[in-house]
């Protein structure tokens, strides 16, 4: 994993304060920048954004909608927060890489290629 920090809007961490029994999530809190939701970049992932990401271990390039657990659809591409991806994603800026960790025990390095907030 990356030492750079992430950035989230305090809405977005206060939320996702309340899932901290994930090891991961909580892992990433931990070295996040807050700030108020109108200073978040355009260009950072956050919640409810549309995200293209490529996954250069295999070469795929896919674009999920990042959402609360409760929110969550694979078939319609909305991926959890506490899921690897999620997880990995989440405040890292277009451009930004991070080294993740997956169930299966193999790490995979994830890059964000595109980001757009919902309106």
């Amino acid at each position: 994993m990356e030492s750079e920090h992430l950035i989230l809007s305090d809405s977005d961490y206060a939320r996702l304060s309340t899932l901290i029994d994930d090891e991961l999530l909580r892992d990433e809190l931990g070295r996040a920048i807050v700030v108020s939701t109108d200073q978040v970049p355009d260009d950072v992932v956050r919640m409810n954004a549309r995200v293209t990401y490529l996954d250069k271990s295999s070469g795929l390039e896919r674009e999920i909608e990042l959402c609360f657990p409760e929110e969550a659809d694979f078939k319609l591409g909305r991926v959890s927060v506490i899921s690897p991806v999620g997880s990995a994603l989440l405040g890292l800026k277009v451009g930004q890489e991070i080294d993740w960790p997956f169930p299966n025990g193999e790490s995979r390095r994830l890059k964000v290629m595109h980001v757009v907030h919902a309106a």
